[in-house]
């Protein structure tokens, strides 16, 4: 008979699989500190023992890291979605700034479309406060919070979206891009009709998720990365128009 006794399962086992699933979630995040052992202990109700023991299970599995005289840390897991070799690669080639911006379009889409439609009432005011502060940081003319702000709220998104592989992914594409590695987010804020555009478009995609419109949000998120794809391309070919120029200059002066 296909039947066994039935046991309780260990203490520490079950600390595993609740720290395994904050992880798995995003809820806790990669470099993130976890309480000291006596108020983590006792927060999840087990003896320090079983805490101990379940910690040396994660750090086992490589979820979590310790770092000498300052705690237990999520472990930077994210890294791992790209080899230092790519990293260099996409850093070194303007066309890989398109080709992400390309993905972006296609999943963040996808994102705010299963946002509207699955998040929760929690999700949608986590995307309004962020939006709220990028508004009062436009204001202030705060152009660091606002870029700042401004991933912020394409992750909330993503979070709302309740796609625990989707929210890895991205959050991996969007730590290369805090990274510096794709462009400068700062570049897009440099000009305050620029500025004003972009808090226009993330005003739309915030319009359309708190209206659960899944079609609309999806729309939203393309006519804003649509821009963000002109603006770069303009920026680069002014770079390039620029560098033309001085060549002229400087043959115009050589010539007198």
């Amino acid at each position: 008979m296909p039947f066994q006794k039935v046991r309780t399962e260990k203490l520490s086992i079950a600390v595993v699989k609740q720290i395994e699933l904050l992880i798995l979630r995003g809820i806790l995040r990669p470099g993130e500190r976890l309480p000291a052992e006596r108020e983590l202990a006792e927060r999840l109700g087990v003896s320090r023992p079983s805490l101990r023991e379940a910690i040396s299970e994660l750090q086992n599995q490589g979820l979590l890291t310790a770092k000498a005289g300052s705690g237990i840390y999520v472990a930077e897991v994210l890294g791992s979605a790209f080899s230092p070799a790519l990293i260099r690669l996409f850093g070194s080639h303007n066309e890989a700034v398109f080709d992400y911006l390309s993905f972006r379009r296609d999943m963040e889409g996808l994102a705010a479309a299963r946002a509207a439609r699955l998040g929760s009432d929690s999700d949608l005011k986590v995307v309004q406060a962020i939006f709220d502060k990028m508004q009062a940081a436009h204001e202030r003319n705060a152009t660091e919070d606002e870029a700042h702000l401004d991933a912020q709220f394409h992750m909330a998104i993503i979070e709302a979206s309740h796609n625990v592989v989707m929210l890895h992914m991205m959050r991996s594409m969007f730590d290369l891009l805090q990274q510096g590695v794709f462009y400068n987010r700062q570049m897009m804020f440099q000009q305050h009709t620029t500025r004003s555009a972009i808090l226009d478009q993330h005003r739309d995609i915030n319009t359309a998720l708190q209206a659960r419109d899944p079609e609309g949000a999806r729309s939203a998120i393309h006519r804003h990365l649509d821009y963000v794809q002109r603006c770069m391309e303009d920026h680069q070919k002014a770079e390039r128009n620029e560098a033309i120029a001085r060549q002229r200059l400087h043959h115009e002066i050589g010539n007198r």
